[in-house]
């Protein structure tokens, strides 16, 4: 990917001051310029496919599609289109996720001030960029599986899947979580069918038995 001049930004996050914050802080610079916003996942994901979007910067949780989700759509779909996550999480699943979801870069939002403009500009170049306990959070799970023999694991569920997999488990029905998560019942049962696939499972028998497992609820 050739660096633009000025590259084309599109900031997605479900909260317009977040948005406006981020585009105070890149319209600033003379070589980034916020081009677009989206309130959701799906709406980055579809705004990236109407092209001109060198860089898409993704809140983790937003409604219908996560920014998680959307990574992962948009590194799919546009390779070309670099990703870097925007998150309040300073939580290494998340990060591992980020990362396994195509992300090239993971910034905290108590930090946009002092780092955004420098991930945007590292993702761009074709760099990663971790915020500094992100680094160490990597460094230490490599060596300490390394130690063990073991090879490096990512949980192959994300954020909005557990969550789901919680409220399955506490025998939830699929209106009754769309509701709560303020997503569509035809959502969630597109998530349920991916956990079970992604599992191997095959009821919510199973699927409570992982949770509690996991501790996303307790036994």
């Amino acid at each position: 990917m050739t660096i633009p001049l000025t590259a084309r930004v599109l900031v997605a996050d479900d909260h317009p001051i977040v948005r406006k914050g981020a585009q105070r802080v890149l319209d600033a610079q003379p070589d980034l310029r916020v081009v677009a916003e989206a309130a959701d996942g799906a709406a980055a994901v579809e705004r990236v496919g109407e092209g001109d979007i060198d860089l898409a910067i993704l809140d983790v949780a937003m409604p219908r599609a996560s920014g998680l989700e959307a990574a992962r759509e948009i590194a799919r779909r546009y390779p070309e289109t670099r990703t870097l996550i925007l998150s309040m999480h300073d939580d290494e699943e998340y990060l591992f996720e980020a990362l396994a979801a195509g992300a090239a870069g993971y910034v905290l939002k108590t930090s946009v001030d002092r780092d955004l403009v420098g991930a945007c500009r590292a993702v761009l170049r074709g760099e990663p960029f971790l915020y500094p306990s992100g680094v160490r959070a990597i460094v230490r799970e490599h060596l300490e599986r390394a130690r063990r023999g073991e090879t490096a694991r990512i949980d192959p569920l994300t954020p909005r899947e557990r969550q789901i997999v919680a409220l399955i488990a506490q025998a939830r029905t699929n209106e009754e979580i769309a509701a709560e998560l303020g997503i569509s019942p035809k959502t969630v049962g597109r998530h349920r069918a991916n956990v079970l696939d992604k599992l191997g499972m095959h009821d919510r028998v199973q699927l409570t038995r992982y949770a509690v497992r996991r501790g996303l609820i307790e036994p």
